[in-house]
């Protein structure tokens, strides 16, 4: 019976991969809805623990899940990067932490060699650590097929060069997979070898099959003889310096048993084919020859030795071959060195990795797209986004224009008070739609709630970088304390990137800070206009100044060319509002075109291929805005010439001028109370938006405190064992540091210290019982003082804070896109009139670490 040697399986921890697998959809597929991945979450991480049960099973049934483990590996590299840093600049997102802990498959756990295991934040190390398995198990179930019946044979056959593809193709990845160390049975030269191992066991199991189909004794001696040489390949690369000690104790001499073994047996089978041409002297030499090489085989394999039986049949062809030569033949025996070298046969090859190893995979996250379409997408909608600000900036400019023109010319209201004694009904008209939209009462409201919404996102901030300050102030007491013996990164390396992230929220506060302000001193400067306007009409007529009737100019030409324009001027802004419209609810379906230019091209040419969709639908659009702006040119020339008429036919009127002034003021004092009220429900609404996305970035803050804990923890119960055996000296103290962490990170469960210190809990803000997003109170997963539920996502509509290069903007952009999914990047852009440029640019997501944390290294 052959014995075959069988690659043992690596181990590996469960891990929960729902988590952080969430929390990465959510953050980035905003336009994601949950049941398009909780399920294949679930899936997901049910296939991974499957994984590591089935894997001791030694049938083809185990086989499978772990070809579907890997296929879904491979599937999601695209879409969900598990990575310790950004992988690639062209996807520029924050990579999915989670750690992968593997021991190397030949660690032998003995006192002396300790444990050999590395643990990275990895997928593309979980995925080669799959692939290694995959032909490990592949190797195992070979090995225990039957060699007696025909389908055992080819099943052996089948699955050893399957196994042999596997390990060739880690030997040209895994370093660049790993990037650092990785563990022995890692080690390229060692996947080499067993590459080679592999293949002369698939040659073996050829040689098995030809002996069992009675094939010509030729044919056997060259498919015996590559046999041969592929052992003494695989014996060459096992004996290398670097890994020789890895092995098991019989696996070389095993190997070296076969080689000799099966070069024994292509030369008795070649003495096969010499009696057969009565060439006896030859066939006596090849048979003397096979004998030593069996009888070397046999004292190098020891226990291992499997051919007992061949060495029986050739010694017994030996004596009766010399028997009958000496009493018959008479036929000299020549020199085995004179002979010629038998023939090979390499029928045995590396199967290479197909696409796909499981024939029913089915990804199960197939509605994300890749994250190189994600990008392109969302830099289409930028691109979108740009031209909807512009253009409708450009209409709200003019028309902003256009009514600041009238209100100084008091038009309309001037011609339809030319009884001096009635409120104009257009001023009527602004002032119930004010009452209708809360009156001064609603603005005083939302002004007294900025602030609090201001405090409280500065308090996130603040208690975010509290808890960086005192990280890295225990990690640098520790460097000084215990010098070169504290070997994990420094902090400063490690938070720059968040600090630099903080940093620009940081500055966004403060530009809304100085906007606030500006709101406040417009609505110092026209309360009293807002306060008069909020009043009943018979109170608006009573603070009006009184005029000499002037209706005798009330059916002039001017009078009436001006009331013609005032309409013409109500058709250009209605058709501004339909204009408007069109712009912003244009339709685009970019996700197929992208999806079919990665299809085909390995590629996306995001820039050519939204510029041309973009053109074609807003090239006609841009031709209406800009067609309008010059008809409002020519109509308001009209207007300034005939109320220059107008107001000559009233200048002997000293009091109508006076009323005249008053109405222009509470006209404009209109206007600016929809200025402000918009602009106060953005400042509202960006504060609110704003929450969310520094909650994440505080519970990314605390999760990366806790895991730095986690690791000062080992690496200081490591030092103190390390210096147990030294004189008694007093312990290190190690530094409290509060930390505020509303998660654990991957791996922290298993490797956290069992008393650990008590967690500093996150700054309560002021306004306990606020909750802008509606969730309800104490739901899991968010602090329970910012209103107890997740914040929801983002909402898909208005979104005041584009980032177009216009100046009415007090707040600035909210940092809630494109890099973080957050909100859509296209919205209804804010109302004019603010003196201030827009807040700083909102902070793209940096991937932080960005010196690989933690470095683990196999020990």
């Amino acid at each position: 019976m052959a014995s075959y040697l069988a690659v043992p399986l690596k181990r590996t921890n469960e891990v929960d991969l729902v988590r952080p697998l969430r929390r990465f959809i959510e953050n980035t597929y905003s336009s994601a809805q949950p049941d398009d991945y909780n399920n294949a979450l679930s899936e997901f991480n049910k296939l991974r623990n499957s994984m590591m049960t089935k894997s001791v099973d030694k049938h083809e049934s185990a086989l499978e899940v772990l070809y579907r483990y890997y296929d879904q590996l491979v599937a999601i590299e695209s879409k969900l990067p598990m990575a310790e840093n950004q992988t690639s600049s062209q996807v520029p997102v924050t990579p999915i932490r989670v750690q992968f802990k593997w021991r190397d498959a030949f660690d032998k756990e003995s006192l002396f060699s300790g444990k050999r295991t590395l643990a990275i934040s990895s997928g593309s190390y979980e995925k080669v650590c799959m692939l290694f398995n995959i032909g490990a198990l592949q190797s195992q179930i070979a090995s225990v097929q039957s060699l007696e019946s025909d389908e055992g044979l080819k099943m052996s056959v089948k699955l050893f060069q399957q196994s042999a593809g596997v390990f060739g193709h880690l030997k040209d990845i895994v370093l660049s997979h790993i990037q650092q160390d990785p563990t022995p049975d890692m080690n390229p030269d060692t996947l080499n070898a067993l590459s080679a191992l592999m293949l002369a066991q698939a040659q073996e199991s050829f040689f098995r099959k030809a002996t069992a189909d009675r094939m010509k004794e030729g044919v056997i001696a060259k498919v015996a003889g590559q046999c041969s040489d592929l052992y003494a390949d695989a014996m060459k690369l096992m004996q290398l310096t670097s890994i020789r000690d890895l092995w098991p104790r019989d696996w070389i001499s095993c190997v070296v048993m076969k080689q000799a073994a099966f070069h024994g047996l292509s030369e008795y089978y070649q003495s096969c084919v010499c009696k057969q041409s009565k060439s006896y002297g030859e066939e006596i030499a090849r048979l003397k020859h096979a004998k030593e090489l069996m009888q070397a085989a046999q004292n190098r394999g020891g226990n291992t030795f499997c051919f007992k039986t061949d060495i029986a049949r050739i010694e017994r062809c030996l004596e009766d071959a010399v028997k009958d030569n000496n009493f018959i033949y008479h036929d000299k025996i020549p020199d085995v060195k004179s002979l010629n070298p038998v023939g090979k046969a390499p029928v045995a090859k590396a199967l290479p990795l197909n696409s796909t190893m499981s024939e029913r995979f089915t990804d199960l996250f197939e509605k994300l797209v890749p994250l190189e379409v994600h990008n392109a997408l969302m830099a289409f909608e930028n691109r979108k986004a740009e031209i909807i600000n512009l253009e409708v900036s450009r209409l709200r400019d003019a028309t902003q224009l256009m009514n600041s023109i009238l209100a100084s010319l008091n038009l309309p209201a001037s011609i339809e008070d030319l009884s001096g004694t009635k409120v104009p009904e257009s001023l009527l008209e602004k002032a119930q739609k004010m009452k209708d939209e809360g009156g001064i009462q609603f603005l005083d409201k939302l002004m007294q709630e900025l602030p609090s919404l201001l405090t409280r996102n500065r308090e996130i901030l603040d208690e975010s970088w509290k808890m960086l300050d005192e990280e890295e102030a225990s990690d640098k007491q520790l460097r000084e304390q215990f010098k070169e013996k504290w070997t994990r990164t420094p902090s400063q390396n490690l938070t720059e990137p968040m600090r630099a992230e903080g940093n620009k929220y940081r500055g966004i506060l403060d530009a809304a800070t100085q906007a606030d302000a500006i709101v406040q001193q417009k609505y110092a400067t026209h309360k009293k206009a807002f306060d008069i306007l909020s009043k009943p009409q018979s109170e608006i007529e009573n603070c009006l100044p009184s005029a000499n009737p002037t209706a005798a100019i009330q059916n002039t030409p001017c009078v009436q060319e001006l009331r013609k324009l005032m309409e013409e001027v109500e058709t250009i802004k209605a058709e501004r509002d339909t204009i408007e419209h069109e712009i912003k609810e244009a339709k685009f379906d970019m996700s197929s075109k992208f999806l079919s230019a990665l299809a085909e091209d390995g590629a996306i040419n995001e820039e050519s291929l939204s510029q041309d969709q973009l053109n074609s639908v807003y090239m006609p659009l841009r031709e209406q805005v800009s067609s309008s702006l010059s008809r409002q040119e020519a109509l308001l020339g009209k207007i300034q010439s005939n109320n220059t008429e107008f107001c000559k036919a009233k200048q002997s009127n000293q009091a109508a001028a006076e009323r005249e002034k008053v109405l222009s003021e509470l006209a404009a004092g209109y206007d600016m109370y929809m200025e402000l009220k918009s602009n106060l429900m953005e400042g509202t609404k960006f504060y609110n938006d704003l929450t969310p996305l520094l909650v994440k970035f505080q519970s990314k803050v605390s999760d990366f405190c806790f895991a730095r804990k986690t690791e000062k923890d080992e690496l200081m119960s490591d030092l103190q064992k390390s210096i147990a055996n030294q004189p008694a000296q007093a312990p290190p103290q190690t530094p409290q540091y509060q930390q505020s962490s509303t998660s654990q990170p991957q791996g922290g469960a298993a490797s956290a210290p069992s008393a650990p210190q008590q967690q500093h809990q996150p700054h309560q803000p002021q306004q306990q019982n606020y909750n802008p997003y509606g969730a309800p109170d104490h739901s899991p997963g968010y602090p329970s003082q910012y209103g107890g539920g997740f914040p929801m996502p983002m909402p898909m509509g208005y979104n005041p804070y584009m980032n177009y290069t216009q100046p009415q903007n007090p707040y600035g952009q909210p940092p809630g896109y494109p890099g973080y999914g957050g909100m859509p990047p296209h919205g209804y852009p804010q109302p004019t009139g603010y003196p201030y440029p827009q807040a700083p640019g909102y902070p793209q997501q940096t991937p932080y670490p960005q010196q690989g944390y933690p470095q683990q290294q196999w020990r």
